[in-house]
């Protein structure tokens, strides 16, 4: 029996909670912040969704391979669990954005949507909060607005950003 949609959300919210959990067990210091943003977060998963991830660390190694070889121990903690829904026709994976601090710091498209709907799981120094809680002001300050499109939406910016301005 196909688990209902609250259900759905639950348990994948449930699952990026322990790859939190796991992810401070084996980073240590290193690890600043985890925001779950998309679906999961907004409440909206289906059997198709992604865990979208964007794990902040104090310092992260040059290159998006050598960053998810430092989360390789998590997600493989996790692999049997994600095999487990696969069976049962949910194929959730996790997705990962993977930033230092200090590119953290630099404006990104997703902060947006973040700054609306993301959960932290993980968020030492209020770090992720303060930062999305700047971009809720200057998206405020500016004017923009998020306009629906169906099950999709766009920004009207108001030239609130520059990409790649420091926040």
């Amino acid at each position: 029996m196909p688990l209902h949609h609250s259900d759905l959300n639950a348990l994948l919210l449930a699952l990026a909670r322990r790859y939190a959990t796991a992810a401070q067990e084996s980073l240590g210091d290193n690890l600043v912040s985890i925001a779950l943003y998309g679906s999961v977060a907004r409440g909206q998963a289906t059997p198709s969704s992604d865990i979208d991830l964007f794990v902040v660390l104090q310092e992260a190694p040059a290159g998006m391979l050598a960053r998810r070889r430092l989360l390789q121990t998590v997600r493989d903690s996790l692999t049997p669990e994600l095999e487990d829904l696969w069976t049962q026709g949910i194929y959730a994976d996790f997705i990962e954005v993977i930033r230092s601090r200090t590119e953290a710091r630099q404006f990104h498209p997703l902060y947006l949507d973040m700054s609306q709907e993301a959960i932290l799981l993980y968020d030492r120094d209020q770090f992720m909060e303060n930062l999305l809680g700047r971009v809720r002001e200057r998206l405020q300050r500016a004017g923009a607005e998020r306009h629906p499109v169906g099950r999709y939406w766009y920004w009207d910016l108001k030239q609130a950003f520059v990409p790649g301005e420091v926040l």
